[in-house]
């Protein structure tokens, strides 16, 4: 779907290249997450691939076709949700999603069914100025999917919302790969990515460090031990004891499961966050 060679990007006055010599592919109906700290030029990759920034060096394809040579048809096929939202505050939401639907020369969802699927079925005739931020996040995303495009770009696209909202935009996510979407999703929640992406990238300072599935470098890093709680005695404090994973049989972990009140039994598994300080040696925030 997407392929990437040698990308580099620097703005107007300045010397540091926001991008430096990405190299990454994104298959059909993958869900691609871009994981990295502020400034890190997850959004300014974004930008080249929507066409939104030109005068790249390197090279970038999209659907079999360099990016350089694609025209306005482009958009058509691609939906893209920005990390700030940008509406009419003066116009109802319904109103928005209205226009921006009439730019398309197809619209495959009504206004108040892309409002039901983020969540805003009752608020669609508030004026968007009305709105709190995470509602206004949840209406740039609806408005992304307005033509049912093929390949979407999401940028922080849980930013500000509460934990139910946020888990309905993950399960509409989900609910378009399952439908044969592709996804680029640019975030710092590491735990949005660990939920959603098949393969993750890290990037600090303009550069991809490393690519991979997290489910494989959790594995890789995770300590291969299982820690259980456990109450010695009925009435004591809990306590708890950690086991090997490769001899659990042998170690003594099935006498103290056998022989006492278990509270909680966990493998000690890294977490992508863990994983991406170690690897670049920088935090997300």
């Amino acid at each position: 779907m997407i392929t990437v060679d040698n990308l580099q990007y620097t703005y107007a006055g300045t010397a540091i290249p926001a991008i430096k010599n990405l190299n990454f592919t994104i298959e059909a109906g993958e869900i691609f997450g871009f994981l990295g700290p502020s400034g890190a030029g997850k959004s300014t990759t974004q930008k080249l691939l929507i066409r939104l920034l030109t005068g790249y060096g390197g090279k970038a394809t999209v659907f079999g076709k360099d990016l350089n040579r694609w025209g306005s048809n482009y958009y058509e096929r691609i939906g893209v949700s920005f990390e700030l939202p940008n509406h009419f505050l003066k116009l109802t939401a319904v109103e928005n999603l209205a226009y921006f639907g009439s730019l398309y020369s197809r619209v495959a969802h009504s206004p108040q069914n892309l409002l039901e699927m983020v969540g805003l079925g009752n608020d669609g005739n508030l004026l968007v100025s009305q709105y709190s931020k995470g509602m206004k996040n949840r209406l740039t995303v609806a408005r992304a999917l307005t033509h049912n495009p093929e390949l979407l770009f999401l940028d922080e696209p849980t930013a500000g919302l509460d934990p139910m909202n946020a888990r309905r935009i993950k399960e509409l996510i989900q609910a378009q790969q399952n439908a044969g979407k592709t996804i680029f999703l640019t975030t710092h929640d590491m735990t949005v990515a660990d939920a959603l992406c098949d393969r993750v990238a890290f990037i600090v300072d303009g550069e991809i460090k490393l690519i991979d599935a997290p489910k494989r470098l959790k594995l890789q890093h995770g300590t291969p031990t299982v820690c259980v709680e456990y109450l010695p005695n009925s009435d004591s404090r809990s306590a708890e004891q950690e086991f090997g994973l490769a001899d659990l049989g042998q170690n003594g972990f099935v006498n103290l499961i056998q022989q006492h009140a278990i509270q909680t039994i966990h493998t000690q598994e890294a977490t992508l966050e863990d994983i991406f300080i170690q690897i670049t040696g920088r935090n997300l925030s």
